[in-house]
């Protein structure tokens, strides 16, 4: 078992930064695959970014692509998301998610390939 813990979400001007941090405990965190999902009303869950268990591969939704990165330090068993230029349509309830991965290398961004999920933290991006 993988437990999660998203923090670091909240209110924030459009253009802001925040940054989510997702910390994990139970089984060793440097063997999974993580990734970030992200929940708007009325829309379906979807990938936002993605980093392999090595942390040498790295996915990003075109949406996001040039504004957020995804790290990990599996030292302090965190995966992080920096948020940069923000914009309202990036509000949603955003989720960590786990993955024992085939190879260290290889990262997910199928929603149903996750093992393991937090409970999310709430992000809204005023204008």
């Amino acid at each position: 078992q993988v437990q999660l813990v998203e923090s670091g979400g909240g209110l924030v001007q459009a253009g802001g930064s925040l940054r989510l941090s997702c910390a994990a405990s139970g089984r060793t965190f440097s063997d999974y695959a993580m990734g970030w999902f992200r929940q708007a009303p009325g829309k379906e869950r979807e990938i936002v970014a993605a980093i392999s268990a090595s942390g040498g591969s790295t996915y990003y939704a075109d949406s996001v692509k040039g504004r957020f990165t995804i790290s990990r330090d599996n030292a302090k068993r965190t995966v992080y998301l920096q948020m940069n230029s923000l914009k309202p349509e990036d509000t949603a309830v955003y989720h960590c998610a786990a993955k024992r991965p085939n190879y260290s290398g290889t990262y997910y961004i199928r929603r149903g390939e996750y093992d393991y999920w937090g409970q999310g933290t709430q992000v809204t991006v005023s204008s």
